[in-house]
């Protein structure tokens, strides 16, 4: 069998990025997808032209770089204007995850983690295999999403109802970690998934 790139998504808030940190740590390369969404549109960037000469001046922030808040409460609230950022981000992310993928699929590491968080939702679970959910209840979903953008529980419950329910995607799931525990639990059950890739992996007498 040869290397294999692991989808790794959950809900928003749900602690994805901690548990990439615990593969990153056991060796796994790991391939963000919000972290390709930001490079794509960094200052300079084609994304960042196009997105600004779609969007106006007024979404660049004092830095220099785009103000993501301000262009993500207009495209939440617009579904057209979601539409023409999709139309400019998506392939730009899309080739450059498949760029960093295929770069990681010939160092070391045993195999690739994709971690995206709208991989079910884009259609991607199938293309990743096996598929890692993160999954955390609803009540600590919604405190950490009020917790990490000082946002109100009516602001945060509209952005998670704007995602797949977790249902759906613990459905397609091959593994489920649970992340409402102490982390010492959730590093646990990441190396519990992890040994059972590296078996996956193993030639069968």
């Amino acid at each position: 069998m040869g290397k294999p790139t692991v989808g790794l998504t959950g809900g928003i808030a749900s602690g994805k990025s901690t548990v990439a940190e615990f593969f990153r740590r056991l060796g796994a390369a790991v391939v963000d997808a919000d972290q390709v969404a930001r490079d794509v549109v960094a200052p300079g960037s084609e994304g960042f032209i196009a997105v600004v000469d779609e969007f106006g001046a007024a979404m660049v922030g004092e830095d220099g770089s785009l103000d993501r808040a301000k262009l993500g409460a207009l495209v939440f609230q617009d579904p057209g204007a979601r539409k023409k950022l999709n139309a400019i981000t998506h392939p730009r992310i899309a080739a450059e995850s498949r760029r960093r993928i295929a770069e990681e699929l010939a160092s070391d590491a045993p195999y690739v983690v994709y971690e995206a968080a709208l991989l079910v939702e884009n259609g991607l679970a199938k293309a990743f295999q096996p598929l890692i959910v993160v999954a955390v209840s609803p009540e600590e979903q919604l405190a950490r999403l009020m917790a990490r953008d000082g946002s109100t529980a009516e602001e945060a419950q509209k952005r998670i109802d704007s995602q797949l329910p977790l249902e759906k995607k613990l459905e397609l799931a091959d593994h489920v970690i649970r992340n409402d525990g102490a982390l010492p639990e959730t590093e646990q059950q990441v190396s519990e998934v992890h040994e059972a890739i590296l078996s996956s992996l193993e030639p069968s007498a």
